[in-house]
């Protein structure tokens, strides 16, 4: 396993800014190696922000060929402000035009799933739809950090730490809504790269304890994210303040 690389940036719109052009260029990149490109997008504030960066300046970005998924959801009908899929495409699927077809929500809870767990082997199998038998291939998976070190609907010693299913459902959460629908720890680090971003003070103790090398993923969820090829932590100096 590589080392995680750590990049700090002064301030979260700064952040936002360079993980959107640094998105677009690995997309491209992917692009032109496999003629197709796929990313895992995330919610939160950093995470919209990124998502409006990148609409207004797409570079040479193909949006034709860009798979998008999401890294999880709320369990809230489709119309929800909650929903990361609402904020994705208002910030940036809309304005660029992705087909319909290249986008892969998780089912909301008004999709007819009666229990959220059907919802999640739903969202299994289109992934191993799409990757003709296999999880496919994920260029870039985004993920936001919360205070307590979670990352998707992954909490500290949630039962989904140790789920070996690609999907799953995640209740009870600490944090309203309670019921989530996640990626399991099998999609995250079978990613080719997982970028965290992470903004704001309130999250330097979670960022310094992931990094220190001592946490495991059950006791703080974001120390078990990491990629395939590249684990990047993306931060702004709040986020960064507690580094050594």
């Amino acid at each position: 396993m590589t080392a995680p690389e750590v990049v700090v940036r002064p301030d979260a719109d700064d952040l936002a800014a360079t993980v959107a052009r640094e998105l677009v260029a690995r997309l491209t990149a992917a692009q032109a190696e496999h003629g197709t490109a796929s990313v895992v997008l995330t919610g939160g504030g950093i995470g919209t922000a990124v998502l409006r960066a990148v609409a207004a300046d797409g570079g040479d970005l193909d949006w034709t060929r860009v798979d998008v998924w999401w890294g999880d959801e709320r369990w809230v009908p489709a119309a929800d402000d909650d929903r990361n899929e609402k904020g994705a495409r208002e910030a940036l699927l809309d304005v660029v035009g992705v087909p319909a077809d290249r986008v892969h929500p998780i089912p909301a809870s008004d999709a007819g799933f009666a229990e959220p767990e059907d919802a999640a082997a739903a969202y299994a199998a289109e992934l191993t739809r799409v990757g003709d038998g296999a999880l496919p291939r994920i260029d870039v998976l985004l993920l936001g950090v919360g205070p307590e070190g979670h990352v998707a609907s992954i909490f500290p010693d949630s039962p989904a730490v140790d789920d070996p299913r690609p999907v799953v459902a995640v209740r009870d959460c600490p944090k309203p809504p309670p019921t989530r629908v996640s990626l399991g720890y099998g999609v995250i680090t079978g990613a080719e790269e997982v970028w965290l971003l992470v903004s704001g003070e309130g999250k330097a103790e979670a960022v310094a304890r992931a990094l220190s090398g001592r946490e495991t993923a059950t006791t703080l969820p974001a120390a078990g994210a990491v990629g395939r090829t590249a684990t990047r932590w993306l931060l702004d100096a709040e986020a960064a303040s507690q580094l050594t």
